[in-house]
């Protein structure tokens, strides 16, 4: 079920990890942000803005992780929109001819398994480098593009309506989970991105996560403190003072600090190899 978190935008929180799927309302129909995760969930979002006389008229993947890449036939055939590095990275991936199995055998291992279509996964359009607004009919979208997390990520800044649309960055249960594997430093990468989301937080009246719970002004500056924590604990080799982490953690997500402890492991790993941190 859609619910409205400012004027004209509104969030679907999905079953799987509390995944957000984001609605705006523009002129002509609606831009649709990361749009869900199951099936069924796509397909009932359909015939939510069907029923509402609104049609999708543009789609945008904050980054190339699976979960942020799916779409639903019923969705209507849009331009789904990506920045230019996310795009390639999305390519990249599918050029393997295995890519699509290997995330179905993924979900084997899920209480999901089954119920995710991967048909339409990763249809991308490339945005010109350095793009700094999405192109559609409606409210301005700021992209704020960084390396955080994953290749080409963007977090969405609504001016008008207050809202931060964050991707994978400011959950209330998802810790920080840096670009191990794609970046020469994911340590700098995520405090640069922490940065650039701090340079508009006083504008922002609603942050909402890829994952977890849509937060009010009251948060957005607290959930940036917290990661920014949590990223310089990983830094210095410390244990992390967060509630997400440990004994704390929201029922259900313990496997964050799983999680946690590979990343630690891995930084650590790489301190020793190179002598540099992170």
């Amino acid at each position: 079920m859609l619910r409205q978190v400012a004027e004209g935008v509104l969030v679907h929180e999905s079953e799987f990890c509390q995944s957000n799927a984001v609605v705006v309302h523009g002129q002509a129909g609606v831009l649709l942000i990361d749009p869900g995760v199951q099936g069924h969930e796509m397909a009932c979002l359909a015939n939510d803005l069907s029923d509402s006389g609104q049609t999708v008229v543009a789609g945008f993947s904050t980054h190339p992780d699976w979960d942020h890449l799916l779409w639903h036939a019923q969705l209507g055939a849009a331009p789904r929109y990506g920045t230019a590095r996310c795009a390639a990275t999305v390519r990249d991936q599918l050029s393997e001819p295995d890519a699509k199995d290997r995330i179905a055998a993924h979900l084997l291992e899920t209480e999901i398994a089954g119920q995710v279509p991967l048909d339409l996964l990763g249809l991308i359009t490339a945005l010109p480098a350095e793009t700094t607004q999405i192109p559609w009919d409606g409210p301005e979208v700021r992209i704020i593009e960084h390396q955080a997390h994953a290749p080409g990520h963007a977090a969405l800044f609504i001016e008008e309506r207050g809202v931060l649309v964050a991707g994978d960055m400011l959950s209330d249960v998802l810790i920080p989970m840096l670009d191990l594997d794609g970046t020469a430093d994911p340590i700098e990468d995520y405090l640069a991105a922490l940065r650039l989301l701090e340079g508009v937080a006083g504008d922002v009246d609603v942050v909402v996560p890829g994952h977890g719970s849509v937060g009010g002004a009251d948060q957005v500056h607290a959930r940036i403190e917290r990661d920014r924590a949590y990223v310089l604990a990983l830094r210095e080799g410390h244990v992390p003072s967060d509630p997400r982490v440990g004994p704390s953690a929201k029922p259900g997500w313990e496997w964050v600090s799983d999680v946690h402890d590979g990343q630690a492991q891995r930084l650590a790993r790489r301190s020793e190899r190179d002598g540099t941190p992170g």
